[in-house]
């Protein structure tokens, strides 16, 4: 058994670093006092990063995310600090990161109490970040090794494309973890069921976190709603309707953890027992048949 967290993260404006560290420090403590063992923050949660620029530049939607690039360095010890402080695995959300070829990627990273684990860039760009953003998409999968098990990262609406969660669980990820972000209650639920849809076919478990609140002051995270959930394949032992935990509000006005136990042999043990086999029935070589055009 293992116990989990995913925050509702409701976005915040917090005008200078010392803050932003004060806030973040105090969010992971009380998941950790409560026996988190594993902290999920949704997609673009380092983005709040960009509230401690000027008023014009965070206004910006290129600006913001350009100013936001001399303070990776420092984000990024202080996620290895508190996961290594509190002893937790920690998946801080994500954040656009300028590359070497002068693109940005939508990078989620994962720390563990030994440090930097990696990281995990979106596969699947949505209109936003392709139009008018001009996020550009990552390439490959990594599988994470932990003591709580196999994870696996799939950013916001990449939890919609069937192959990527097959492609993990194929790997032997037992969990996979969706930090999402979406700006409609009809946005959340394409990632929600997703999600709910990958953890059927797979026969595994996944994690959801996501932004919720309004911020005005933020072009890129004006508007947030979304649950955070833990879904699983609805079989023997396991909840008839998928859903493990779900946090109640679609908007809270505050960041608010959801925290719940997660049991692995249970969900592994329905790929073997279980009422269906929609891991195992996957077709290698799926050929549909004769298909008639009338």
């Amino acid at each position: 058994m293992i116990k989990l967290a995913a925050c509702q993260y409701h976005v915040d404006l917090l005008p200078s670093w010392d803050a932003y560290a004060s806030h973040l420090s105090e969010l992971c403590e009380q998941a950790a006092g409560q026996g988190a063992q594993l902290l999920l923050l949704p997609e673009y949660a380092g983005l709040v990063l960009s509230g401690q620029l000027p008023a014009e530049q965070r206004g910006d939607l290129h600006a913001s995310i350009a100013g936001i690039q001399p303070l990776l360095p420092a984000w990024l010890e202080l996620c290895a600090g508190l996961a290594r402080r509190l002893g937790v695995y920690l998946q801080p959300g994500s954040l656009p990161v300028l590359d070497g070829d002068g693109r940005y990627r939508n990078r989620a990273w994962l720390f563990g109490p030994e440090g930097n684990l990696g990281s995990q860039d979106k596969l699947i760009m949505t209109r936003f970040e392709h139009e008018q953003w001009q996020i550009a998409a990552g390439s490959g999968l990594r599988v994470f090794d932990t003591a709580l098990g196999r994870l696996g990262i799939l950013i916001c609406y990449d939890n919609e494309f069937p192959l990527l969660a097959r492609r993990l669980s194929e790997a032997g990820v037992d969990l996979i973890l969706a930090p999402s972000c979406t700006d409609s209650a009809a946005g959340f639920h394409r990632v929600r069921i997703g999600a709910q849809a990958r953890a059927l076919e797979n026969q595994i478990a996944v994690l959801q976190s996501p932004t919720v609140g309004l911020a005005p002051w933020s072009p890129a995270l004006d508007e947030n709603y979304g649950r955070a959930a833990l879904y699983l394949p609805p079989d023997h032992g396991l909840p008839a309707d998928g859903v493990l935990a779900e946090s109640a509000e679609l908007c809270p006005d505050r960041s608010q953890w959801l925290i719940c136990e997660l049991d692995l042999d249970a969900v592994r043990r329905v790929r073997e027992q279980g009422q269906v086999f929609t891991r195992r029935d996957w077709p290698q070589q799926f050929v549909p048949g004769h298909l008639e055009i009338l």
